[in-house]
């Protein structure tokens, strides 16, 4: 199973999350972002209809681009995978650690996403291989709030798991995405509400701003 989704590099990658059209797709690769995140829970406020995202497949190769699913049937997951939609899908639900165990058998790439609330919640971490994206706790949304996580623990989760990437989400914006990194050491920050006008619209400004901002920290 990969471990990681990004090659190994002094500099912080950054995913922008949400994405719903490919102008915006465009415009944010010719930023130089690293990962794309597309929504495909049908309850998100960045909700992404497989069935009009034809245009996904013309993106492999300039940057990642990976699926956010909820509580999938596995079938769902594979699809996308399969039609070259996307490259990795984020399991960002409540999904067994035997589900995502089976997934990564079977040869899918896919990568689990925990809601840290406190320490408990992030002994959970080890159920699960591969890559781990660690956001705000949010029974409800499953990401995507704008809360933040408590960076103390994703240093923790850093310092913990050094054979695998460790993305960190939640409340995430240009003004504090250097804090952010300076603390946690992340292999990769993710964003989606902190650069965006309205939800699923982006404002290639903040986009800007976070991409340089990230890329920019020592």
């Amino acid at each position: 199973m990969d471990q990681f989704l990004f090659p190994r590099a002094e500099q912080v990658r950054v995913k922008i999350c949400g994405i719903t059209s490919v102008g915006q797709s465009e415009e944010i690769i010719e930023l130089g972002v690293d990962a794309l995140g597309f929504n495909f829970w049908p309850k998100s406020k960045r909700y992404l209809d497989p069935a009009k995202a034809e245009w996904l497949p013309d993106l492999a190769h300039r940057t990642l681009r990976i699926g956010v699913f909820v509580n999938p049937a596995p079938r769902e997951v594979c699809d996308l995978l399969e039609k070259n939609l996307i490259d990795w899908a984020q399991l960002h639900g409540d999904e067994t650690p035997g589900m995502v165990s089976q997934l990564q058998q079977d040869g899918w790439k896919v990568f689990k996403a925990l809601g840290i609330k406190n320490r408990e919640t992030l002994k959970r971490a080890p159920e699960f291989a591969g890559p781990l994206l660690l956001d705000a706790y949010a029974p409800v949304e499953y990401g995507g709030s704008g809360e933040t996580m408590d960076w103390a623990l994703g240093a923790e989760a850093v310092g913990m798991f050094q054979d695998r990437d460790v993305i960190l989400a939640g409340g995430l914006t240009p003004e504090n995405v250097q804090s952010a990194i300076l603390q946690v050491h992340p292999a990769a920050v993710d964003v989606a509400s902190g650069v965006e006008s309205s939800p699923g619209i982006k404002d290639i400004g903040l986009c800007r701003d976070f991409i340089q901002k990230a890329q920019s920290v020592g």
